[in-house]
């Protein structure tokens, strides 16, 4: 024998081969998920499978960070990667990059995953929302510090109210950062405690630069945060799941502002109509006030005080001994009727008949003889006395 091969060389040969083959890497395998498992490293490791065939396969926990949705078993997908050999055991498998459910986006499916996960949680109670305050003297507003939202939130605020102090927290309101900073502003906010309400708001966009605020770290830290929060995210028609862990939910940035703050010009209206309304009423309706106020001040009540309390306290006392006298007369029927009843169940007493020198007889099944036919002659029953109890036995047949 001239040559000869070991098994991790043959292993290392396939996995070279396969690993050159562009058919084999850097495809796109349909399957089903079957046997998944998410180890503690941080790796999974599962099978995708037809309705012939399966195939192993394995994601590293790098890649595993990245996905957008849960991977569950019965769940159809669309993987990307190459196949190689594991050469240990020498087993051929996939070895997964990235895979996104076949049909449904992944960022659909990540979405209602979450939103179940923290519904149930009761993130979205009504009962945790806090109440936005009528005037505050500071708002804060989380979103990016370029771009027209956070002109849009001024313009539209200092139109409403000029004097009203406006804090910028800036942050990414995309990419794989935003949501660390997101959570990190509304940290600050409360740290720093002068702002009253918060806005957290972005333009449109799709679902994927919108996404960041469907991350759970986002939607957690709104949720726990102090201050009651506005959100603002996209147009009308998109919803986050920050809207539903918000306070309240704008449909725009420039509406945010708008439920944030009142109107300055329509305050003065109001307190000025307030103020006509109070310098408009007659003087004879306040002198009429007037003498009712001394007619009540001059009333028994604020006169001699004491006597009425006297009087009440004498009527509280005759109440007091009714009450007494009732009770006790109440209390003394129901002992008689105890005693009564008392006595009629102890005359009932059976063993009080066997006291007054009857008995009784039984068969050896506890059942009670009070018929000749119903014990045979040679059979042996008991007879109860008011002492005790022995057998006896029929010996005859005298009926």
């Amino acid at each position: 024998m001239d040559k000869y091969f070991t098994v991790s060389q043959i292993n290392s040969y396939i996995k070279t081969l396969l690993q050159s083959d562009r058919n084999l890497t850097n495809i796109w395998v349909v399957g089903e998920i079957s046997n998944y498992k998410l180890h503690t490293t941080g790796h999974s490791y599962f099978t995708l499978k037809d309705m012939d065939s399966l195939i192993r396969c394995v994601m590293f926990r790098s890649r595993n960070t990245r996905l957008k949705f849960k991977p569950e078993n019965g769940m159809k997908v669309l993987a990307y990667g190459s196949v190689s050999v594991y050469e240990k055991d020498g087993s051929y498998q996939f070895y997964v990059e990235t895979m996104e459910p076949f049909g449904l986006g992944a960022l659909h499916i990540a979405y209602e995953q979450l939103r179940e996960k923290l519904q149930k949680e009761g993130l979205f109670d009504a009962e945790r929302k806090k109440k936005i305050p009528f005037l505050p003297s500071c708002i804060g507003v989380v979103t990016s510090k370029n771009g027209s939202v956070i002109k849009d939130i001024m313009n539209v605020t200092y139109r409403r109210f000029p004097t009203m102090k406006i804090v910028l927290f800036p942050v990414q309101v995309q990419g794989e950062m935003a949501s660390y900073q997101i959570e990190n502003a509304l940290k600050l906010a409360e740290k720093l405690g002068i702002c009253d309400v918060l806005i957290v708001a972005r333009g449109g966009g799709s679902i994927e630069e919108l996404w960041a605020f469907n991350e759970e770290r986002t939607v957690r830290a709104i949720s726990k945060c102090s201050i009651p929060v506005i959100s603002a995210v996209g147009h009308e028609t998109d919803f986050t799941l920050s809207d539903f862990a918000a306070d309240l939910r704008a449909p725009t940035p420039s509406a945010a502002a708008e439920l944030a703050v009142p109107e300055l010009r329509h305050l003065k209206y109001t307190l000025e109509t307030y103020l006509s309304k109070i310098q408009d009423i007659p003087l004879g309706n306040i002198m009429l006030k007037r003498k009712e106020l001394d007619r009540v001040m001059h009333s028994a009540v604020f006169r001699r005080p004491l006597d009425i309390i006297q009087r009440e306290n004498m009527n509280l006392g005759v109440m007091a001994d009714k009450l007494n006298s009732l009770f006790a007369y109440g209390f003394e029927m129901k002992k008689q009727r105890f005693n009564n009843m008392k006595n009629v169940l102890h005359q009932l007493d059976p063993y009080k008949i066997l006291e007054r020198g009857y008995s009784v007889a039984r068969k050896k099944d506890s059942s009670i003889i009070d018929s000749v036919s119903d014990i045979s002659v040679g059979e042996v029953f008991e007879i109860h006395v008011k002492d005790g109890s022995f057998d006896a036995r029929r010996e005859n047949n005298n009926e």
